[in-house]
């Protein structure tokens, strides 16, 4: 796997080997990236179920000053923290190696808000309904955020949830991406 495009544009990124991640196919990102491309530049993006952070390293090598990834998996935030250190960007991300539930109560505890959220839970479960519930109650998104969750095609979550509406959607095979904004 390699950043698509940007600064970091063709810099090899690690993968965790085994079953427990599932990384963003290129026609994935792309996709995603060329939709976020006019609100990349100087946000801050926070890319849950981030596995080896393949979304929030395209989106900072794009423009965004600010990743956060949350991964719970031991091998994911190990090839995460290496393609980190590799890529130079440390300085620009935040690593929390927690279950998203935790990470979003920890973060709307410290007052953090994103503009940017990118969420690719396991397909074989229902985080990605729940994750959306969580987000849409609205404490670490931004006025006006964006939040793309990743799913399979066959499972498609609400069109609102809590304070988010899609508004967009973008089918790839089995997978498609929903494109949620924030009210306020």
């Amino acid at each position: 796997m390699r950043v698509i495009a940007g600064s970091l544009k063709g810099r090899r990124l690690v993968t965790p080997r085994g079953p427990t991640t599932r990384p963003t196919a290129d026609q994935v990102r792309t996709a995603l990236m060329d939709t976020l491309t006019p609100r990349l530049p100087g946000s801050r993006v926070l890319d849950l179920f981030a596995g080896a952070g393949g979304v929030g390293l395209e989106a900072l090598s794009r423009g965004a000053t600010h990743a956060t990834f949350v991964e719970g998996q031991a091998r994911a935030v190990a090839a995460l923290g290496a393609n980190l250190k590799a890529l130079g960007v440390e300085a620009h991300a935040r690593v929390l190696r927690l279950d998203v539930g935790r990470a979003l109560e920890r973060l709307a505890a410290e007052g953090a808000q994103f503009g940017i959220v990118f969420l690719d839970p396991p397909y074989a479960t229902d985080l990605a309904a729940h994750t959306l519930e969580t987000l849409g109650a609205g404490p670490v998104l931004a006025p006006g955020a964006i939040v793309v969750a990743q799913h399979p095609t066959k499972r498609a979550p609400a069109p609102e949830v809590g304070g988010l509406k899609a508004f967009r959607t973008r089918r790839f095979g089995e997978t498609t991406l929903t494109f949620f904004r924030a009210e306020g």
